[in-house]
């Protein structure tokens, strides 16, 4: 059984994003108890799933292994992963929550040797990689993965191949006995960061996207251009494995529509402009970039960015709504549509296009356990009904990893406050 030593003077945090990360963190290292649950066998969320920042291109790694670092250091912070809250109940400074512990049958013994993932045949979607290429049943999620522990998937459970896996564990690390637990415990305060999804493209019918296999969104193609990734970074078509060498990127994608998302995401305009890097790095002056946009947001520190792009020769712009994209005899994607600056229709014929997506929140959809309000996009308001339970980083807005962490610190900040009361209160 999984303990858990919590009181009403712990603070819980859901999610282990970047936010996340970052809220447990600032209030451990004010010395308050805490609880990071997170659904993922890991931590990180997609910030790990980045292959760069903006606007100095640095790589996500770096952040990441400092806030692991931390994490490792503080034993005020008890981390529990394919963790998902089911429940909450009581007040402010005095919750009662149900978390239910989904098993990863590897145990703390594991050294991420890798023999288990040898013994095992079955691949299944590698979720990492937003299903762009198959890992082993067992499998370490990813390089920097936290804790550095295989998971085994439930599907070879009871098979021979988890037999098998075990076997080959040198450590007694593969526990198949392990069951699905609830625990509960206590909590002051609850800090509610559990990011953000990308807007499902397959709903923007004249994109056609899930159709054509070579229009794809802006998070895969962070992924393809990752060394880590699914191509070990080259920018290839999915339909033909060829070079994608002249690629469109559409913005809004979904963004700023009544029938889609109604808000801006902020960073799909910065995460394209960025991504037109990816494809000069790999293909030089034969590497073509075209961007489809209504107008491009990119404000105080991104602006000398944007100017840079834009002053690249291998970079177009074109002011336009793509009204529709269509597919040749080759599989090359055609976008169509009006210039608005000339107003002359085209129809450009691409290797790639790459749907710059939007964000909404996780929390969209889904019943947070306990009564939060959200506005009209479904992101946490900040509001005195919420009782204790602050929002964190993109469960609270569109916003980029430097204004998540932003956040994520405000909302320690307000947690470990309650939290501080109630110590007076019973000193």
């Amino acid at each position: 059984m999984t303990s858990v030593v919590a009181t009403n003077q712990t603070i819980l945090v859901v999610g282990g994003g970047i936010a996340g990360m970052t809220a447990a963190l600032e209030a451990a290292e004010t010395g308050k108890r805490v609880v990071l649950v997170e659904k993922n066998p890991w931590l990180g969320g997609r910030t790990a799933q980045l292959y760069r920042y903006f606007p100095k291109m640095c790589h996500p790694t770096c952040g990441l292994e400092i806030n692991l670092r931390r994490l490792k250091a503080n034993p005020n912070v008890q981390v529990l992963t394919l963790a998902e809250v089911t429940g909450i109940s009581g007040q402010k400074g005095d919750y009662t929550v149900t978390v239910r512990l989904k098993p990863r049958y590897v145990n703390e013994k594991c050294t991420a040797c890798g023999d288990c993932a040898q013994a095992v045949a079955t691949e299944i979607p590698d979720a990492f990689n937003y299903g762009l290429g198959k890992v082993k049943a067992a499998y370490l999620p990813h390089s920097m993965a936290y804790p550095m522990r295989y998971v085994l998937d439930p599907a070879i459970i009871g098979t021979p191949e988890a037999e098998a896996a075990r076997a080959a564990c040198k450590y007694g690390a593969i526990d198949l006995d392990q069951k699905e637990e609830v625990v509960s415990l206590k909590a002051g305060a609850i800090i509610w960061a559990t990011g953000w999804r990308p807007y499902d493209a397959a709903k923007i019918t004249p994109y056609r996207y899930g159709e054509f296999p070579n229009v794809i969104t802006n998070v895969e193609f962070e992924r393809l251009a990752d060394p880590h990734g699914p191509t070990g970074g080259r920018i290839l078509r999915p339909s033909d494995g060829r070079e994608a060498k002249n690629i469109a990127f559409i913005q809004c994608a979904g963004s700023r529509d009544e029938n889609h998302l109604r808000h801006c995401s902020r960073f799909c305009c910065m995460g394209s402009l960025k991504q037109t890097h990816y494809v000069q790095e790999k293909y030089g002056d034969e590497g073509k970039s075209t961007i489809y946009y209504i107008d491009i947001r990119a404000i105080d520190r991104f602006e000398d960015f944007y100017a840079k792009v834009r002053a690249n020769p291998n970079v177009t712009f074109i002011k336009s709504k793509v009204a529709r994209i269509s597919q040749d005899k080759d599989g090359n994607p055609v976008c169509w549509g009006v210039n608005t600056e000339g107003y002359k229709r085209y129809a450009n014929t691409h290797d790639l296009v790459v749907l710059a997506v939007g964000m909404e929140p996780e929390v969209k959809g889904v019943d947070i356990p306990a009564e939060v309000m959200s506005d009209s996009s479904g992101f946490i308001m900040a509001d005195p009904l919420n009782g204790a339970i602050f929002g964190a980083g993109c469960a609270t807005n569109a916003l980029d990893v430097n204004r998540a962490v932003q956040s994520a610190t405000a909302a320690a900040l307000r947690a470990v406050q309650v939290v501080n009361q109630i110590a007076r209160a019973e000193a």
